[in-house]
């Protein structure tokens, strides 16, 4: 697999786990949680589009209060923009969240450090649109 099919395919996979979290779909909640939490770079940081900055410890504490708690919520990325070099890649791409009819938009920077088997989250900033 290629550095972009990496990051596309991170990209691809946390929206598909991170809509199931929301939702409460998944039986195994812990290898859910490992699933999605085995993407980052244990250095990551987050600045939301709020301005506030989520280290992936504060991150991991979140994710468990929101479990199920967006039943109907669905997650999708468009106009994705992919970057790298051999070691790291930069994604752009628009994120948007549905629930209950009302969509959460966001436009998305993130920077990944590539390893011989995937790409790993290290650095994400949103914006609201």
């Amino acid at each position: 697999m290629n550095n972009k099919e990496k990051i596309t395919e991170e990209l691809k996979d946390f929206c598909e786990n991170i809509e199931k979290w929301f939702q409460g779909n998944e039986k195994d909640q812990n290898a859910l949680l490992k699933r999605i939490l085995s993407g980052f770079s244990p250095d990551f940081k987050m600045i939301n589009g709020d301005g506030n900055t989520a280290t992936l410890s504060m991150f991991s504490e979140w994710l468990p209060t929101v479990f199920g708690k967006f039943p109907d919520r669905s997650v999708r990325i468009e106009n994705i923009e992919i970057n790298h070099s051999e070691h790291h890649g930069l994604a752009t791409y628009t994120e948007i969240q549905m629930t209950e009819g009302v969509a959460n938009t966001r436009k998305s920077s993130a920077v990944f450090l590539l390893t011989e088997e995937r790409a790993l989250w290290v650095h994400l900033i949103e914006n609201w649109i």
